[in-house]
């Protein structure tokens, strides 16, 4: 709800009889009137135009960019900014259509940020997805693949509207255009909105709580590259801890047009752990199979006769 502040202006009808009748009386009256009426109508329109003030475009961007600035020293300034790897366990739960719940997982998640990034199904880590860039692989029961065209697309959008990569590279890019969006109460927080504008026409609004100076929700909206129709997708931060000198919200919440997507609830964090590099390659994939895989067949060689000693 956005934070509107309501003035009551008294502005004396002077021409109605009683006022008539003051001013016949004597004119010293009428002048203590006047300045009266002067102050209770001046006083609260100074503080309508102090909170609502139009600024100009070059004014906005500066105050767009004074608060992400205190958001990311807020997050951790220049811990954040350098993170090299990151290392989280958590459980996911996910929405169907209709906002049903379809079930909970739980996984570990390897990053090196922006573009490398490992999540493993817990505990049998037999369900493995690897994007490295343009590049993705999957290892599932039927062994190592390609990550398809769909989810390659997703991966590479999903890159460009996290906030951490918006907040740490980029907010530096060419033609990134900065407003600042005005005050708001965003999850029972007062919050300043601000919006950014990439080249390819997505928008961003990310809340920064004023208390804390931490990023509360963001909202980017973006066009259907088919339909054209708007797409509205909201992702919600909540339950910061400070993990390694860095603000860590342990509670995301992802809505796409009115439907919630997912939740996730993190159990830890870690940062700086010297992930390989090896983990983002199809080569790992391969080698996990190798032993998964083996497993696998074994469970459904003793299934298979079990089955056959009953018949």
């Amino acid at each position: 709800m956005r934070l509107m502040i309501r003035t009551t202006m008294l502005s004396p009808n002077f021409n109605s009889p009683a006022i008539a009748a003051r001013c016949a009386a004597g004119r010293s009256v009428v002048l203590a009137l006047l300045l009266a009426a002067t102050c209770l109508a001046t006083a609260p329109r100074v503080r309508a135009q102090d909170d609502n003030t139009v600024l100009l475009p070059e004014q906005s961007a500066a105050k767009a960019k004074a608060i992400l600035e205190q958001a990311i020293n807020a997050l951790g300034g220049p811990t954040y900014l350098n993170v090299h790897d990151v290392t989280c366990i958590g459980r996911l739960s996910q929405f169907g259509h209709s906002g049903e719940l379809n079930g909970f997982e739980h996984f570990i998640d390897y990053a090196q940020p922006p573009f490398k990034d490992r999540t493993e199904n817990l505990p049998k880590r037999n369900i493995i997805s690897v994007f490295n860039g343009d590049k993705g692989w999957e290892l599932d029961r039927g062994g190592v693949s390609e990550a398809t065209i769909t989810d390659l697309a997703t991966n590479q959008e999903d890159v460009k509207k996290d906030i951490d990569n918006i907040l740490r590279h980029r907010i530096h890019e060419q033609g990134m255009i900065f407003r600042y969006a005005g005050l708001d109460v965003v999850d029972y927080q007062e919050s300043d909105w601000v919006e950014l504008v990439d080249s390819d026409n997505r928008t961003f609004r990310i809340a920064i709580a004023r208390n804390t100076h931490l990023p509360v929700r963001k909202v980017v909206d973006t066009r259907n590259a088919n339909t054209h129709m708007r797409n509205e997708e909201i992702e919600y931060y909540s339950n910061y801890h400070p993990i390694s000198g860095i603000q860590t919200p342990y509670q995301i919440t992802r809505e796409r047009n009115g439907i919630k997507v997912y939740q996730v609830f993190f159990d830890k964090y870690e940062y700086n752990t010297t992930v390989p590099d090896s983990l983002f390659t199809k080569e790992s994939l391969e080698e996990r199979w190798e032993k998964v895989g083996k497993k696998d067949k074994k469970s459904k060689d003793n299934s298979s006769n079990k089955n056959n000693d009953k018949n």
